[in-house]
């Protein structure tokens, strides 16, 4: 069975399910019946792998005692047994004293995990059609599994609000290219969302590993942030896909709530990667944790303090994705502008244009690039192009990892071109830190004042009704002199 014919084929037994509402739902149901079905073909790995392994979960609640017999229980008695008997142990593991790292990460991920099917009947065929095509421990199912969850989050995307927790796979890859994170550095995104940026990174840094030793500094360095549920758990699934078996790095917590002094050096890390959430307002209070000059409640400003102040003092270095808004804004944004310009090397922005983060919004967003230990004395502008014959981005013409060869081929041996600029340290601060500048070899078309241009349009109407008249006129003379 093909990837979008078996997620086409579960998301159609769902909308017969009066319990499920949306899209957002349906993934959200899927999640949690993949992620057990992978937690248990990686028990059936770690019982032969580790020694002494023993599982987290009663046996009654593992995956292969109630859900991998086809004609196993159903109906009334299935869903019973998953939303008074499963739930509520697995989400135990959260809070216990003494649970494995294992049995921790299966806490985490259903803390706020919910089933939403009524009917057992229609969830017990859910279960048979994932049990049924896929097998995780088989390298090509396991190709699958990941293809699966591609397609997941691409839905995701399109899931209204939902889209919020995705960035496309494209800009996540070459944001991680350009850092070239190595082997022993420690990675943070603080704003995991479904862990895009996370696998770009661990997909980098697996072809720099040799030896066991070189997988646990990979897995050990990888640290992730993830506030809102179901991010969280696509996170921690997408993390097991990519060779993370016990991702307790990635928490499921809001990196805001914590007062800001209250990081020390032993937070600090060699790099953040992430596209914080732009638009948002955070919760009363959060401003709170942050001093006075950061003070306000828009989340994107908060995550740019915050990743000024945990990026290390030599080694730190940033890919920040922000919108428009934070280039121009003043007040709180103007402060951060001002330090980051005089404390770091903001050495280049990468303009993206209309459409990436199509459908979630039409926002035009940036890429910032720096390093802790600046001051800057100039920013690179780099505005990606659209290809040829596209005007925006869409779900079947999305933007491919393939056009960021223009950035990649420019970025060791700068110069102006028709698609990069420079301006200076000074220029900025003589514009009161505004970052928004247009690309200075694309000739702007003048429209002109409104005001001016409505005179002008009113002008040429009145002057075609007079001609209009007037060849009426004529024609009128003419009949009636015949």
């Amino acid at each position: 069975m093909s990837i979008g014919t078996l997620i086409k084929t579960i998301q159609d037994i769902m909308r017969k399910d009066v319990g499920v509402d949306g899209d957002a739902q349906r993934i959200s149901q899927i999640v949690w019946l993949l992620f057990l079905k992978i937690f248990n073909d990686k028990e059936q790995e770690w019982k032969l792998t580790i020694k002494g392994y023993k599982s987290p979960l009663q046996t009654r609640f593992q995956w292969s005692s109630w859900a991998a017999d086809p004609e196993g229980i159903t109906g009334e008695e299935l869903i019973d047994f998953i939303n008074n008997e499963l739930f509520p142990a697995l989400k135990k593991l959260a809070t216990t004293a003494g649970v494995s790292a294992h049995g921790k990460v299966v806490g985490s991920v259903f803390e706020d995990a919910y089933n939403y099917m009524k009917s057992g009947t229609l969830l017990r065929q859910v279960i048979n059609t994932i049990q049924a095509d896929v097998d995780f421990n088989s390298s090509s199912d396991r190709h699958l599994f990941n293809d699966i969850y591609e397609k997941i989050l691409a839905d995701l995307q399109s899931a209204g609000n939902a889209g919020e927790y995705y960035t496309p796979r494209a800009v996540t890859q070459f944001m991680v290219d350009i850092i070239k994170p190595q082997l022993g550095e420690s990675l943070l995104d603080p704003a995991t969302g479904t862990a895009g940026f996370l696998t770009s990174a661990i997909e980098h840094l697996r072809k720099q590993v040799k030896t066991p030793a070189d997988n646990e500094i990979l897995q050990k360095n990888i640290h992730g942030v993830e506030k809102k549920p179901l991010p969280h758990m696509l996170a921690m699934t997408n993390m097991m896909l990519h060779g993370i078996d016990v991702p307790t790095n990635i928490r499921h917590d809001n990196t805001l709530s914590r007062p800001l002094k209250d990081y020390g050096p032993r937070d600090r890390v060699d790099i953040v990667v992430t596209n914080p959430p732009f638009g948002g307002m955070e919760e009363d209070g959060i401003e709170n944790n942050f001093p006075k000059k950061y003070q306000t409640r828009e989340t994107a400003d908060l995550f740019m303090a915050l990743i000024m102040h945990l990026l290390k003092p030599d080694t730190g270095r940033a890919a920040v994705v922000l919108p428009d808004g934070f280039l121009f804004g003043e007040g709180v944004k103007t402060t951060i502008k001002s330090e980051l310009l005089k404390e770091f090397n903001l050495h280049t922005i990468v303009r993206l244009p209309k459409g990436v983060f199509s459908p979630y919004t039409g926002i035009n967003t940036n890429i910032l690039f720096y390093e802790k230990g600046g001051p800057t004395k100039q920013v690179w502008f780099f505005e990606h192009p659209y290809p040829e014959g596209y005007k925006s981005y869409s779900r079947s013409k999305p933007l491919t990892i393939q056009e960021f060869v223009l950035e990649k081929k420019w970025w060791n041996k700068r110069k102006e071109t028709q698609y990069a600029w420079k301006v200076s340290v000074k220029d900025i601060e003589a514009k009161n830190y505004n970052l928004d500048w247009k690309n200075p070899h694309v000739v702007d078309v003048e429209h002109g004042d409104p005001d001016e241009l409505m005179k002008e349009y009113e002008e040429i109407s009145q002057k075609l009704i007079a001609t209009r008249d007037a060849l009426k006129h004529e024609l009128m003379q003419a009949l009636g002199g015949r």
